[in-house]
């Protein structure tokens, strides 16, 4: 299954960038997604199925679901 992504998501990878960080910000849609790195700035393009391979979670996904909590309870 492909990511369902949106513009601005922050995503976690499974391998560091040359510079250190993990996180990066979804920063184009399309066949390709474009990403920038979080620390450095870098730009890179990936497939969406090549972004499938090497993603580990979306962290602006898991805090969109956080948020449709129809009592507006956080899990304690």
């Amino acid at each position: 299954m492909l990511p369902d992504l949106q513009m601005n998501d922050h995503l976690r990878l499974r391998k560091p960038h040359p510079c250190g960080s993990y996180e990066w910000t979804v920063v184009r849609l399309g066949a390709d997604i474009g990403l920038e790195c979080k620390t450095c700035k870098h730009r890179v393009m990936l497939t969406r199925r090549e972004l499938m391979k090497r993603m580990k979670t979306n962290l602006s996904q898991k805090e969109r679901e956080n948020n449709l909590d129809p009592k507006g309870l956080k899990d304690l």
